[in-house]
């Protein structure tokens, strides 16, 4: 190699380096861009046990588990699917998510307030809520409506007789 000075030198080795990293990026970023496998299609569930689920997401205070689920499961937008989860944590009934391919639910779910909830005060609501069986329910009503505590809703919960 006749008179290579040190600008050639340092370009003939850049050049390689140069290929590999911009080859390397491109790697990355059609990685990024490709969907993401799961482990497996999710059985789709009935409306009833999809409600059950979600209220035990609720529950066990996993509400974007919950929003998830119900996204998966039905096809809802983000803002439909978090209100769903919302009125579950409220004791409130949620609108029925829209059933699976267009075939109305074999087993709708059973109404999660009872007659007469709507337009009572929060202590007749909690009242309903611990005479169905549902403290836990009662708690969360308590938590959304008044920003209390955990420990102090539940105090309230246990205070009121069912």
């Amino acid at each position: 190699m006749p008179n290579l000075g040190p600008t050639e030198l340092l370009i003939i080795l850049a050049l390689p380096v140069i290929i590999v990293t911009l080859i390397i990026a491109k790697v990355v970023t059609s990685a990024r861009r490709a969907p993401r496998r799961q482990s497996g299609p999710r059985p789709q569930l009935d409306t009833s046990q999809l409600h059950r689920q979600a209220t035990a997401l609720v529950t066990a205070g996993k509400a974007i588990a919950a929003i998830k689920l119900v996204r998966e499961q039905t096809g809802l937008d983000l803002t439909n699917a978090k209100r769903y989860v919302d009125d579950l944590r409220a004791g409130r009934t949620p609108q029925p998510p829209p059933s699976h391919h267009g075939a109305p639910a074999a087993h709708p779910p059973t109404p999660l307030s009872p007659p007469g909830y709507y337009g009572t005060d929060l202590a007749t609501r909690v009242r309903l809520l611990k005479t169905t069986g549902r403290s836990g329910q009662a708690v969360l009503l308590v938590r959304g409506e008044t920003g209390m505590s955990e420990p102090d809703a539940q105090r309230f919960v246990d205070a009121i007789q069912a």
